[in-house]
């Protein structure tokens, strides 16, 4: 399912029918800048080095946030 087709955006139109504005639903706009905010944190952190998940299981059991 495309994006288009998770919302229900009603459009304001001008004089000549030009769409202007949208209205969303309050649930639809929070989730669509939870994605916003998502995709800035990803693209600031895209240069960051990456850990297998090897790598993660053991340092997360080294600091005791893990156990067996």
């Amino acid at each position: 399912m495309n994006l288009t087709e998770q919302l229900h955006p009603k459009f304001i139109t001008d004089d000549a029918g030009e769409k202007t504005e949208v209205i969303l639903p309050i649930n639809e706009y929070r989730e669509l800048l939870e994605d916003l905010d998502d995709l800035a944190v990803a693209a600031e952190r895209r240069d960051e080095s990456s850990v297998s998940h090897d790598e993660l299981i053991a340092e997360l059991k080294r600091d005791g946030l893990l156990h067996d």
